[in-house]
């Protein structure tokens, strides 16, 4: 994935961004691929964003936030997405454990693995795709969004 920053000016665009880096996942060579890591604060469009990439994942069924799962598991016509969030876990011991059991799930169902509040990780996962989200205004969460991407 080529490092960049995109303006989005809404769900739709967050949604369409991440349709995006699905097609960009799917189309590199089979085997191992990247994991994507998701940081932002509350509200930043982390779950609209993964929304987005189950949809380009060919998914039809509602994506929520796995807040309270921890794990959510889905199947789509084109791949299978592994979606993590690790907001409850504050130490980093238990995100590192979590995500070593989900990535080996997602490894044996060559599924792309989602993480949200990938700063719980005490490590960067070797060529994991790091995708950031920040509101442009935090108190008007409709004036858009900024993605780094890297």
């Amino acid at each position: 994935m080529e490092s960049r920053n995109v303006l989005l000016a809404d769900a739709a665009a967050t949604q369409a961004l991440g349709r995006e880096l699905a097609q960009q996942w799917l189309s590199l060579p089979p085997g191992p691929r990247p994991i994507l890591l998701l940081q932002g604060d509350l509200g930043a469009g982390k779950t609209c964003l993964t929304q987005g990439l189950a949809a380009g994942l060919g998914i039809d069924e509602p994506i929520t936030s796995p807040t309270f799962a921890l794990a959510q598991h889905y199947t789509g016509s084109a791949a299978a997405l592994v979606h993590l969030d690790l907001y409850r876990l504050e130490h980093p011991a238990a995100a590192d454990e979590l995500f070593a059991q989900e990535e080996e799930e997602a490894l044996a169902l060559q599924a792309l693995m989602a993480v949200e509040w990938a700063e719980r990780l005490s490590f960067v996962p070797s060529g994991a795709w790091q995708i950031a989200l920040e509101l442009l205004q935090p108190d008007k969460p409709e004036a858009g969004r900024r993605a780094w991407l890297g």
